[in-house]
């Protein structure tokens, strides 16, 4: 049975959330060995990956009685789409975080901008993993 577009965002913003906890869970556990910028670099990693996982576990569940012709991607190379959808979003994120900051000069821009990059970002991510990489087919979306 299929998920409607608000169940699977739901459980991608699930997967999220799981995520988040990966972070920054790797984030403060490697710092003081990677240093801030390292650690970083590894919990993102971690994260995306966690993500990835449940997402394809749980969020964009393909039917394993899919014909050949529907077959989604191999694994390896959806796992590398998916980080670079997610490197993607993260800088719309940031796009939208600092065009926030140059165009709105209220108080609390700042946590405005964190506050409309996280969705545009979050938006930008769903959008890409639904349509480009856990699509399974590939000529008729």
């Amino acid at each position: 049975m299929k998920s409607s577009n608000g169940q699977q965002f739901l459980r991608f913003c699930a997967a999220g959330g799981a995520g988040l906890v990966v972070d920054a869970s790797v984030l403060y556990a490697t710092a003081p060995l990677l240093g801030w910028y390292g650690a970083r670099v590894l919990s993102f990693l971690a994260a995306a990956t966690a993500t990835w996982w449940l997402n394809r576990r749980y969020t964009f569940v393909i039917p394993v009685s899919l014909p050949q012709a529907r077959q989604p991607t191999p694994v390896l190379r959806q796992y590398f789409h998916y980080l670079l959808s997610m490197l993607l979003g993260g800088c719309v994120n940031y796009g939208v975080y600092v065009a926030t900051l140059q165009w709105v000069h209220v108080p609390g821009s700042a946590l405005l901008g964190v506050a409309l990059g996280s969705c545009a970002g979050l938006c930008f991510n769903f959008l890409t993993a639904r349509y480009l990489v856990f699509r399974t087919d590939r000529h008729s979306q």
